[in-house]
């Protein structure tokens, strides 16, 4: 499957993301040369040169009638996904979208009608580690 990230789309991620979607090629709109490009001429630009999946963290695209038309005539898949301010937002949303394109990918590689993804946040509010004391909870074997 061919897959373009929206400008919007942080450019660290394209490396990321090519390393998980092995097999199939993903690229950056900033890297093939359309940083700038309104999205209604993008969504056409990359239907013609076959790409089937476009990523996008811009989902007021679904609230304008005319980019609305353009998704739907591109025959694209759509993906996206929530961003948060700050470099934690940052940090969920990539996370988020590392964890749920593989699937998506999985799920849509070789389908013959459009979809829709919306890729589910991960919540601030949700502690994702544990911190522990060796000294006080050693794990076994790790102290003598």
């Amino acid at each position: 499957m061919r897959v373009l990230l929206d400008e919007c789309v942080p450019q660290p991620m394209h490396a990321l993301l090519g390393h998980l979607l092995r097999g199939h090629q993903v690229d950056h709109v900033a890297v093939v040369g359309w940083k700038g490009k309104k999205d209604i001429p993008l969504l056409a630009d990359a239907a013609r040169r076959g790409y089937q999946m476009f990523v996008t963290n811009n989902v007021a695209q679904f609230s304008d009638p005319d980019e609305c038309r353009a998704i739907k005539r591109s025959g694209m898949h759509h993906v996206t996904y929530d961003l948060d301010n700050g470099l934690d937002g940052l940090a969920r949303a990539a996370g988020a979208l590392c964890a749920a394109l593989r699937g998506i990918v999985g799920d849509l590689d070789g389908s013959s009608a459009q979809r829709l993804a919306k890729v589910t946040s991960l919540r601030a509010a949700t502690q994702r580690y544990t911190i522990t004391d060796p000294e006080v909870e050693p794990p076994s074997n790790y102290w003598p």
